[in-house]
C-alpha cells in the first residue's frame, strides 16, 4: 500500500528532539522527567482565538482549510507548555469520499443528509483514494508538521473505527440506540 504522507528521513535535529520528546518516550516506554500532557480536544471552547474563527467559519470550513487547520492545531501549542499537538479535524469527512453528503448542524452535531438504509446503499458507496477525498487533512498535516518540526513537538492524529463510521452513515448522525445499523447487521 502506497504511503499517504511521505515521511522524509529525519535531520540530526529532528531526531535529537524525537529520541527527547516527553510523549514519545513515553510511547516507546521509557523512562521520562514527568508525565506527556497533551489534551483531547485541544482546541475549543476555552479559547478565544478558536472562538474568534468559528464566528467567522464552520467546523467543516475549518477542517476542510489546510491553513486554518494547522492554525487551530497550533492555537494551544502557542498558548500553552504541551508534550504533543493534536491534528485539527474529525473523523466523519472520510465518508463524504464514499458519496454521503456531511453536514454539521449547529446545536445538533453531525448530519448525513443520505444515510445507508438498504443493501443497494452499500452498495452505491465508492471508495475514493484518501489523496482525492482527504487531500485537505494531509495538507493540514503536512503544515503543522513543518510548524511543529522546528519546536519539537509531535503530532497526534486519530480516525474513527470503522463501526463508528458505519453507525453514523447508517443513523444519520449520533444514535442512542443505533437501530438502522442494528437493522443492516
Amino acid at each position: 500500500m502506497e504511503r499517504l504522507i511521505t515521511q522524509q528521513p529525519l535531520s540530526t535535529s529532528a531526531q535529537d528532539w524525537a529520541a527527547n520528546s516527553r510523549l514519545l518516550r513515553a510511547c516507546h516506554r521509557q523512562p521520562t522527567d514527568a508525565t506527556p500532557l497533551w489534551l483531547m480536544r485541544q482546541a475549543g471552547r476555552y479559547m478565544a482565538e478558536y472562538q474568534a474563527l468559528r464566528q467567522r467559519y464552520d467546523i467543516l470550513e475549518i477542517i476542510k482549510t489546510p491553513e486554518l487547520a494547522c492554525e487551530v492545531t497550533m492555537q494551544p501549542i502557542n498558548a500553552f507548555d504541551l508534550d504533543a499537538a493534536i491534528i485539527f479535524a474529525d473523523i466523519l469527512p472520510p465518508l463524504e469520499g464514499m458519496g454521503l453528503k456531511l453536514e454539521f448542524v449547529k446545536g445538533e452535531g453531525p448530519l448525513i443528509h443520505n444515510p445507508i438504509r438498504s443493501a443497494a446503499d452499500v452498495d452505491a458507496l465508492r471508495v475514493t483514494p484518501p489523496q482525492e477525498s482527504l487531500s485537505f487533512t494531509l495538507e493540514a498535516i503536512r503544515l503543522a508538521r513543518a510548524e511543529l518540526d522546528q519546536r519539537a513537538v509531535p503530532l497526534i492524529g486519530f480516525s474513527g473505527a470503522p463501526f463508528t463510521l458505519a453507525a453514523y452513515a447508517c443513523e444519520g448522525g449520533g444514535s442512542r440506540n443505533f437501530t438502522h445499523v442494528k437493522g443492516l447487521m
